[in-house]
């Protein structure tokens, strides 16, 4: 006996990509519905290869009888609809930032701490982290296994889909424009500077100490999903880059760590993949990690400049593993631990 299953947001892009990795993935669901906005109900969109959903309005859909609901449809939408499908007896695994900060739910990365999953029916709501954190706690998970983390410093390389669909119009359109001497601001709606050819430090709105958003939630996710004493700077660039999020991240061990004892620990561990080989081609980019489930991890070598430290390169798709399949790794595992049906 399967789930019935809503997809919200299922028209963005983050969306279409769980619905194509549910297919894949075979994820038990006997009925898969997909939610979005007036503007889109009515439209078809596809499930895998064989099968096509039309979309239904979000905001006259009765949740009752939804087991799951897998929700990525922006902040604002999901404070409103998600506490609706949680109080109808579903569980929402959100993919925005609205409740990640929540004490009363989960902030899950399913290879990092599953544990966390016991408190979902607090609120019946599970928060999917920021696309940045995830990879970078998933590197660092084996890692402070090792050895106890006591501080983290990452510099971001992040794609413009982390910004939907419009950020990557907007790379797209300025690049071509350039080379057809047009004015960069012609085509400028989602970033505060020229994306095309340039790179950007400034993702999300600034804070009163001067870090980005984006940056605080790298800070607090992490603390909150790995250690609460691990100690984190991060500064988040956007790139032009469509698909994929770099990031070089410096690690300080409370004791020694060797390259060999890190690398041996990222390569047994789950979702991880280390490609590190010192000569050309011998590190993973963006464009080699698009469309891919797996972190990468490569350049791992020591930092002289600390007692204990060590350094690496990790990418990820952060459409996938950042994002959709995050989401459903987060609902098979509900499943597995806490949801399982009798046949």
């Amino acid at each position: 006996m399967g789930y019935k299953v809503a997809v919200v947001g299922a028209t963005g892009n983050v969306g279409r990509e769980v619905l194509q990795i549910m297919a894949e993935r075979e994820f038990p669901a006997d009925e898969v519905v997909a939610l979005a906005s007036s503007r889109s109900a009515g439209r078809e969109i596809s499930y895998g290869e064989d099968d096509v959903l039309k979309v239904q309005n979000l905001e006259t859909f009765d949740f009752a009888g939804t087991d799951i609901v897998l929700s990525s449809p922006g902040a604002k939408v999901s404070a409103k609809f998600s506490p609706i499908a949680a109080a109808a007896g579903a569980v929402v695994v959100d993919n925005t930032s609205h409740f990640r900060m929540d004490p009363d739910v989960p902030l899950v990365v399913p290879e990092v701490n599953p544990e966390a999953l016991a408190g979902y029916a607090k609120k019946n709501i599970i928060a999917n982290p920021n696309c940045s954190t995830i990879q970078m706690v998933a590197a660092l998970k084996p890692l402070h296994d090792l050895q106890p983390i006591k501080r983290v410093v990452v510099s971001t390389y992040q794609s413009v889909s982390g910004g939907g669909k419009e950020a990557m119009d907007e790379l797209f359109n300025q690049t071509r424009g350039i080379y057809a001497n047009e004015p960069f601001h012609k085509y400028q709606t989602k970033f505060t500077k020229q994306i095309a050819f340039n790179v950007i430090p400034h993702i999300d709105v600034f804070m009163d100490d001067g870090s980005t958003k984006e940056e605080w939630k790298m800070v607090v996710e992490t603390k909150k999903i790995l250690d609460p004493d691990i100690a984190v700077h991060a500064t988040c660039v956007r790139v032009p880059v469509f698909v994929g999020h770099a990031e070089a991240v410096n690690v300080e061990f409370e004791y020694p760590v060797t390259e060999d004892e890190a690398r041996n620990a990222l390569r047994d561990a789950p979702g991880i993949s280390v490609v590190d080989h010192r000569a050309d081609e011998g590190y993973v980019t963006p464009v080699e990690c698009a469309g891919e489930d797996a972190v990468y991890v490569s350049r791992i070598r020591k930092d002289p400049t600390v007692e204990h430290g060590l350094s690496f390169w990790c990418v990820s798709d952060n459409l996938r593993k950042g994002a959709a399949l995050n989401t459903v790794q987060i609902a098979e595992e509900l499943i597995r631990s806490y949801m399982r049906k009798a046949a």
